[in-house]
């Protein structure tokens, strides 16, 4: 190997990097082993590679080392994101999908300025609190789209190198009980201290994690009084609950909320005050402790045998719970020794949003008008609840739940805090704790989930193997399967939606087929909902280049129209259609990025959504039968004079756009020559123009770039701050009996190796090369057929406006049980084949339950973005005929019409919106709307709208052949 010798210069105090690969690599390493001691001292900015593999280093060193109390900076993402730019990186990559391919691949990446100091602003609310001077981040901000949290030591080092600021520390903290997780607390606990002596406000920021002794020493520090004189009142939505003691106790399972108020006292001439002035409504607010009542009613319907206020879950479960209860009565405005049954007429309560907790409230209020789970709740469930289920939460959820139900249903029109539910759930689900906005279907799902598995009758579940259907019938392998799932699985939730009368419901038929062998698999699954995908009938043009792969004809670009939701097999078939593609005949899809293929489309399922306007898509004809064939990829590059005083010399530049073709078995570089020749050929000029030379600089026919680039006598890239100089002397070749300057590459470009005539060459699925063109080539092709890629879709044109797209809860219901292979990452495993396959999956309903849940699937993610749906779903109110859905054949004699009695709406995007929910009081026989706290009646009219996420139907009793299987006129996608 021969010997190198590196040099580095600097040029205006920045120091300057060469484009070529070795010279790129033997510098990092140099700078990687020295920028701690030198540039620190030198003050001189680090090259952008060496400031990311810096970051990436101590990122992934916190990562591998989460635990509570781990500081992190909360920093601006529009600052970051240029900083990101700036070093190289695929900031698209990086805002949604940590996973996609790597920036590094992205070689010949466009030059960007270094950014200016670390700016923070856009993310502050203007002004500061009066406490402490604590700068307060918007609230409305989402991590990835407004901010980025990076770990301490990264803060540290971008401060380092920027400065700028501010500086924004958030601790990690862990949350749950059951499934500890952990997460940075973006937004601390922000609680309004009244002072009952002069009436006054502070704000008090905390983190959920903190003590109410933290509490009280930082309400003593901010007011100079001694501790031992001070009581702090929790005086939630203005009225008084208790005293907030002054202990180890965290403000979270205190259950404070965020924004609320807490009360100080002062102790005087050493009593307390009985009152204080009027607040800022002018109400007088009385401050007397009042011992709360007690409660004659358990949560289960037995008697208060006990005054005892522990709320712990041990051998006396349901004495402590209720006791617990009766305190959280107290604190929602009311009692519940109220009598708890239906004759009450109750369900009219609404819900309070405690802080984003609209999810919440719509997602309960559909649970809490469930007749079943109604009836349920408001009876004596003590005994089923299940404590040992190493699933389920120690029957926690299902008290909590079942207490906030009797609440609701026993206190008239008075709206209910729901703080000690939240405090819980938080508990239960990490991910729903905080004051953020979340999914009421996934809410729902875990509640559904959550409730069974503590109370499932079902102490000690037996083990069953998993037998496949080896064609035995079908109503044998469902019945088998029910029979091994009921007898792990019995509670209310497996009989409102799993089962009705004594028949199993709420099944549904799986088959899978394996694309290799025929192997077919039978499975028949529970189901406590369905989520079902919107049929979208709106559509997007898009614009691909067609390339003729065996360089018969020119390049062609072709605009076409698919599906908004369509996937890349839709946009082949509109593109073979467009270009006539025959029958012998396929098209490999691919997009160009910077005069390389970025990607290639090769999985036909894949979303059209993931695919943005600005992007340049391309299309090669390739034969149908190209399996055995390798692959050739062929980049072009040109040779460009650098005139610039630190930057003498010349280097070689992408430009035009690759093209790909296939060999047969290639041998030597004679056949990459020819095959390049080939494809080449529609480019030829027929008429010669004479000595040409696009560079402005002298003909060069030479090979200079046929080698390394790492191997140039001067090369240079004044995108990264470094100049180097190779002392050598390059090689000669007899790559001058070939047509064309070729090297060979890997896939990324990250080295090239002349081709000879004779190189040998191994038969495999791809190869990637160099054209470096020379004047002589460009006398000869006219390569302007390869300039300007057009863009999938030109930005700044006007759509024109449709009207509102509609589709009937039908065609959902018809794309979810249609045959479709699955994705990629989720293979099945043949057991004829022993091997993982992209199979193809077919669902059928067998059998329904007796409380149908329709999911409607608004939101989708791509890599690039995150959209919601806003497609307007025709829904049956009454007669819901679903009986040619169903394929047992025992399930025809039941009734399949449903009723719709609730519903969860979604308003707005994806990055907000708000919940409410539609509920049917079946005793009224009339629809309401439960929006928070708010209730009011509303319309059967004004119920449908294009708003409707989650649905609830119940199964009701029709007469016999009365138009099964005829849906009524509604119903029709109109």
């Amino acid at each position: 190997m021969p010997h190198w010798n590196v040099y580095i210069s600097i040029s205006g105090g920045v120091i300057m990097s060469t484009a070529c690969n070795l010279g790129f690599l033997t510098i990092m390493t140099i700078l990687d082993s020295d920028y701690k001691m030198e540039n620190g001292a030198l003050g001189i900015p680090l090259a952008p590679e060496v400031e990311k593999r810096i970051v990436d280093e101590l990122t992934n060193i916190a990562e591998s080392n989460l635990k509570e109390g781990n500081l992190y900076y909360v920093i601006s993402n529009r600052w970051f994101t240029s900083w990101q730019k700036y070093t190289g990186q695929n900031v698209d990559s990086y805002l949604f999908d940590k996973h996609s391919p790597d920036s590094e691949s992205l070689d010949f990446q466009k030059l960007v300025d270094r950014p200016g100091p670390i700016d923070n602003s856009d993310i502050l609310v203007n002004g500061t609190d009066t406490e402490g001077n604590d700068l307060e981040l918007r609230r409305t901000l989402q991590e990835r789209f407004d901010y980025i949290l990076v770990p301490q030591p990264v803060w540290e080092k971008l401060f380092d190198w920027y400065k700028g600021g501010p500086a924004l520390p958030r601790n990690m903290i862990s949350q749950g009980d059951f499934n500890v997780q952990f997460s940075v607390e973006v937004f601390p606990l922000c609680l309004k201290l009244i002072d009952s002596t002069d009436n006054s406000q502070s704000i008090i920021r905390l983190s959920k994690k903190a003590s109410l002794q933290e509490l009280y020493q930082r309400v003593c520090a901010l007011r100079g009084i001694e501790p031992e004189k001070v009581r702090i009142w929790d005086y939630f939505n203005k009225k008084k609950h208790e005293i907030l003691e002054d202990s180890q106790k965290t403000l979270e399972k205190a259950e404070l909320q965020m924004d609320q108020d807490i009360v100080l006292e002062v102790q005087e001439d050493g009593f307390w005050p009985s009152r204080f002035s009027m607040d800022s409504t002018g109400n007088e607010l009385a401050l007397i402790p009042i011992d709360p009542p007690r409660s004659s009613v358990t949560t289960g319907g037995r008697p208060n045998l006990s005054n005892d206020h522990s709320t712990s879950y041990g051998g006396s479960f349901y004495l402590d719970s209720t006791l617990s209860s009766s305190i959280a009565d107290t604190e929602d405005g009311y009692d519940i020794s109220k009598a708890a049954t239906k004759a009450d007429r109750g369900g009219f309560a609404g819900l309070q949003n405690l802080g984003n907790t609209c999810f919440m409230n719509s997602a309960i209020q559909c649970l809490v008008h469930t007749p079943p789970i109604v009836e349920y709740f408001l009876q004596d469930y003590a005994n089923e609840i299940n404590e040992q289920n190493p699933l389920g939460l120690h029957g926690e959820l299902a008290v909590a739940f079942g207490e906030l139900l009797r609440k609701l249903w026993c206190s008239g029109r008075t709206a209910i805090a729901p703080r000690a539910f939240k405090g819980k759930l938080g508990r239960f689900a990490p991910q729903f704790s905080g004051f953020n906005q979340h999914d009421s279907q996934e809410l729902l799902a875990f509640l559904l989930d959550g409730l069974h598995e503590d109370l499932n009758r079902v102490k000690q579940k037996p083990y069953f193997e998993t037998k496949d259907s080896d064609g035995r019938p079908d109503e044998e392998v469902a019945d088998e399967c029910w029979k091994h799932h009921k007898a792990r699985n019995d509670s209310i939730i497996v009989d409102v939606c799993q089962l009705f009368s004594q028949n199993p419901q709420g099944q549904y038929k799986s088959t899978l087929v394996c694309p290799d062998c025929s192997k077919i698999s039978i499975t028949f699954d529970p189901f406590m909902y369905l989520s079902l995908p919107l049929p979208s009938t709106v559509t997007r043009r898009m614009t691909v280049t067609v390339f003729y792969s065996d360089g018969s004809v020119l390049p062609m670009p072709y605009t076409v129209t698919v599906l908004m939701q369509g996937c890349c097999k839709d946009l082949s078939m509109a593109l073979g259609a467009a270009c006539c593609l025959s029958s012998d005949e396929s098209l490999l899809l691919a997009e160009v990025y910077d005069h390389q293929i970025y990607q290639y489309f090769d999985t036909p399922w894949e979303p059209l959504s993931s695919i943005k306007d600005e992007e340049h898509l391309v299309a090669y004809r390739f034969p149908k039968n190209w399996a055995g064939l390798t692959r050739l990829e062929i980049c072009h590059r040109y040779l460009e004079n650098c005139l610039s005083d630190n930057l003498k010399g010349s280097q070689r530049k992408l430009f035009l756009t690759p093209l790909v073709t296939y060999l047969e078995n290639p041998q030597t570089g004679a056949d990459i020559d020819i095959a390049v020749s080939r494809v080449l050929s529609p480019l030829r000029r027929k008429t010669y123009f004479g000595p040409t030379n696009i560079n402005g600089g002298k003909e060069n026919d030479s090979f200079s770039g046929a080698i390394d680039e790492s191997k140039n006598s001067s090369a240079t890239h004044n995108g990264h701050g470094f100049q180097l100089m190779l002392n050598g002397k390059q090689e000669e070749t007899s790559s001058r009996e070939l047509n064309f300057q070729l090297c060979v590459t890997n896939d990324k470009g990250f080295s090239c190796w002349p081709i000879s005539k004779d190189s040998p060459f191994k038969p495999g699925q791809s190869v990637n090369v160099m054209l470096d063109w020379t004047n002589k080539d460009h006398e000869l092709y006219d390569s302007s057929y390869l300039k300007d890629l057009p863009e999938v879709h030109k930005a700044g044109l006007t759509a024109k406006k449709t009207r509102q797209e509609a589709v009937s809860l039908f065609s959902c219901l018809d794309a979810f049980l249609k045959k479709e292979p699955l994705g990629l990452d989720d293979m099945w495993y043949c057991p004829s084949c022993k091997e993982h396959r992209q199979a193809t999956k077919k669902l059928d309903l067998w059998r329904l339950p007796d409380v149908l849940v329709f999911h409607l699937k608004r939101f989708s993610y791509s890599r690039y973005l995150k959209n919601k749906l806003d497609t307007f779903v025709n829904f049956p109110i009454e007669n819901l005929d679903l009986s040619k859905y169903v394929r047992s054949k025992d399930a025809f004699g039941q009734s399949h019409v449903y009723e719709l009695y609730a519903i969860s709406n979604h308003y707005g995007g994806v990055g907000g919106g708000h919940y409410s929910a539609y509920a049917k009081l079946i005793d009224e026989n009339r629809w309401y709307h439960f929006d928070d706290a708010h209730v009011s009646p509303v319309s059967e009219d004004d119920i449908k709208s294009s708003a409707a996420y989650v649905l609830f139907y119940q199964r009701v009793k029709v007469e016999p052949n009365a138009g099964l299987g005829k849906p009524p006129q509604d119903q029709v996608n109109p």
